[in-house]
């Protein structure tokens, strides 16, 4: 009994040291990428939540709770979340791609960009880029809110400057509305 007093008691120390030295970790990256204070709050949450468990299962493993009734336990869990998650799978799949675009998105805040896609090209500023979503200032005003998912799926063009963003918007060719106005083809 001794023993696993002694060993929770490590596992609780460890547990703060490493939470701590992860958090400033994940606020050191954030101001080194120019996040916005809440994002790197949102991000540093995330993964705490993620290290919690682990530490609670590492407790009750010290606690000698079977593997066979630790299974059990998760896989219902996992279940009952699955199918909680399963009806809104985009907003998992946004969070995770909030996460993805925190630690490798190439992209900042301030930045002009120019989202590729085949229906609507998005050229504009970055304003934020939040949980679930980032936001692109056009050059005509309007504000385009574009999620995390669809960003991660399409090619993303960094210009230098407002100017080069500006000039490709006056050379980027639109399709025609319907094949009768469109010029031909030589």
């Amino acid at each position: 009994m001794m023993v696993q007093i002694s060993l929770i008691a490590l596992l609780v120390v460890v547990y703060v040291i490493l939470s701590r030295f992860l958090k400033s970790s994940v606020a050191l990256l954030g101001r080194s990428k120019s996040a916005n204070e809440v994002r790197i709050t949102y991000v540093s949450k995330m993964l705490n939540l993620g290290f919690t468990a682990v530490f609670v299962l590492l407790v009750c493993l010290v606690l000698g709770i079977g593997y066979g009734q630790l299974a059990i336990f998760f896989s219902s869990v996992f279940a009952v979340v699955g199918v909680a998650l399963f009806a809104q799978w985009s907003i998992l799949s946004n969070i995770t791609a909030s996460l993805i675009i925190f630690f490798g998105f190439p992209y900042r805040v301030g930045d002009w960009v120019k989202v590729v896609d085949k229906d609507d090209e998005i050229l504009g500023q970055i304003l934020e880029i939040s949980s679930f979503h980032v936001i692109i200032h056009r050059l005509s005003g309007d504000v385009v809110t574009y999620p995390n998912s669809l960003i991660l799926q399409k090619a993303v063009v960094r210009f230098a400057n407002k100017e080069a963003a500006q000039a490709m918007s006056q050379f980027s060719v639109k399709p025609a509305e319907d094949e009768a106005t469109a010029p031909p083809l030589m």
